[in-house]
């Protein structure tokens, strides 16, 4: 008997969002019980920010100015992609978000460097952190991502196809802790339930948890 066809689901993530990193997670877990295909993409919350840097708290406005650590870690992806190819997206976001959020080590540079070699990639892509080579190809992924949704929202952004070729996109789901099993389920179902109805935009109650990582 045949594998079923995978349904092709693109995720751009910012490995400096928790929340990101906690739907990335429950991805992984919907592949496991839906057929699934994640398909890895950057974005950048430095450069969605980049032109409303007053309007934000002044720490967060930090990490989002030129130099600051919003920089680093999606230079160092989009230059692994462009150099290695998309296949390492996942497992380079995957060894950043587990130091970065699970481990407690934060965006460092020795944060990065690790994760590197966790991903079993070359240790000099961590000079990318500090270069603006690939930022082109970093501001074309991540417009080709927020185009899909519109620029009032942040990461992840998930698209799938939808019934007629066009794309079900949307933002989120924000949750924590990451589903898992059935959970995982019918919180993918569900989503692609109301962002495929036209005209649906938003649901939305406040967060009363922070993020909880395995």
């Amino acid at each position: 008997m045949s594998e079923p066809v995978k349904t092709p689901a693109d995720f751009w993530f910012d490995p400096l969002c928790p929340w990101a990193w906690l739907t990335s997670r429950w991805m992984l877990e919907v592949e496991k019980v839906r057929p699934v295909q994640v398909r890895w993409h950057v974005m950048s919350l430095a450069v969605l920010n980049e032109n409303k840097l007053d309007e934000l708290p002044a720490q967060y406005a930090e990490n989002m100015r030129p130099g600051g650590k919003a920089w680093g870690p999606v230079r160092v992806v989009i230059a692994a992609q462009q150099l290695h190819g998309d296949e390492v997206v996942g497992k380079l976001y995957t060894a950043l978000g587990t130091r970065i959020h699970n481990a407690g080590e934060g965006v460092t540079r020795e944060a990065i460097a690790a994760a590197l070699a966790d991903a079993g990639l070359p240790a000099d892509l961590i000079d990318y952190a500090d270069k603006d080579t690939y930022d082109a190809e970093l501001r074309a992924s991540h417009k080709e991502g927020i185009d899909l949704v519109g620029q009032e929202v942040g990461t992840p952004v998930i698209a799938v196809p939808g019934p007629d070729g066009d794309q079900i996109a949307f933002f989120g789901p924000v949750v924590t802790p990451a589903p898992k099993g059935e959970q995982a389920a019918k919180l993918w179902d569900g989503t692609l339930m109301v962002a495929s109805i036209p005209g649906f935009f938003e649901i939305k109650r406040t967060r009363t948890q922070a993020p909880q990582f395995d």
